[in-house]
């Protein structure tokens, strides 16, 4: 099959890697362009252009899919299907029209929940047991297109969305060799998504990972596997950053953000008091600091329990 393959991060890589063993003739690979990055602001290719690069494959940047110089170029190669994995640009109709057998979409949910741009993070906040894969057609809207396939997957109690994402990167990958020939032979009918039942996450962003003590423990819980590895949550000891990086959720109670120690539990050494519930902490890392166990910061911060941190 004729292929172009858009995508820019890691989940994207796995799809990438079957289109090549598998034998198809992957025409062209775009992504994002490099962006900068780190404290000198170099410019950093993405994962998707490093793979791509390393296959040979020509790749392509454009910053937008709508000139019609940009068109004109890809409709030039011909692609039977353009397969699309977390490339990060909403492709516009005429690019939809290109590719006789359509845009094929990977998206990290079981369509239509969680549409949008942070659906394994959302599944996570939710507290869905399942979560997914969708192989979808796109149209016009945002992850409103027919399906082709799904495949489910269990959410672990320990998932981030670090885990869960790689998880899904490697089941988006075989599912998408699994259902391409069958919609080349014709086997497939696209089913139309239960837009009454359409659920959308919202782009996450940095202050979202300062942690409100009021809240339950089991939200606390779930927004810290959520946003691991970004944003990541935190909150502030003595002035300095303190990054909570893993936690679990036990019962009790009290007053918001008091520091208690836990000693009828071995799961964890101390925890914070929530809106409900105590959040026992796991594992910390304080500004400038590397990350340690929270048994062996509460060693080293000896009025750590008891102090009470901002809500």
């Amino acid at each position: 099959m004729r292929v172009v393959f858009m995508g820019t991060p890691d989940f994207a890589l796995p799809a990438l890697d079957r289109l090549v063993s598998g034998g198809h003739e992957v025409l062209a690979v775009y992504t994002q362009p490099d962006k900068p990055a780190g404290r000198g602001r170099s410019l950093v290719s993405s994962a998707v252009k490093k793979a791509a690069l390393d296959y040979g494959l020509p790749v392509w940047q454009p910053p937008s899919l709508r000139p019609p110089e940009e068109i004109e170029r890809l409709a030039n190669l011909r692609p039977e299907v353009i397969v699309v994995a977390a490339f990060g640009l909403l492709l516009p109709q005429s690019i939809l029209d290109i590719p006789p057998l359509g845009c094929v979409n990977i998206h990290p949910s079981l369509l239509p929940r969680h549409r949008g741009p942070s659906p394994v993070a959302a599944a996570i906040l939710a507290g869905d047991e399942i979560t997914g894969v969708s192989i979808m057609l796109l149209d016009k809207g945002m992850d409103t297109g027919p399906l082709l396939a799904q495949q489910q997957v269990p959410v672990s109690p320990e998932d981030t969305t670090g885990s869960l994402t790689a998880k899904l990167a490697q089941l988006g990958g075989q599912l998408l060799m699994h259902t391409l020939p069958l919609w080349l032979e014709g086997k497939l009918i696209p089913q139309p998504q239960d837009n009454e039942k359409a659920t959308y996450s919202k782009l996450i962003t940095k202050k979202e990972g300062e942690i409100d003590w009021h809240c339950p423990a089991i939200e606390l819980w779930r927004k810290v596997r959520a946003f691991q590895p970004w944003p990541g949550c935190h909150t502030t000891w003595q002035g300095k950053l303190l990054k909570i990086m893993e936690t679990i959720p036990l019962p009790g109670g009290g007053e918001p953000g008091r520091v208690i120690a836990i000693k009828e539990t071995q799961v964890a050494p101390v925890g914070v008091q929530a809106g409900e519930g105590v959040l026992g902490l796991l594992q910390l890392q304080l500004e400038g600091k590397r990350a340690m166990s929270a048994e062996e910061f509460a060693r080293g911060q000896r009025s750590f329990v008891g102090a009470l941190l901002p809500c």
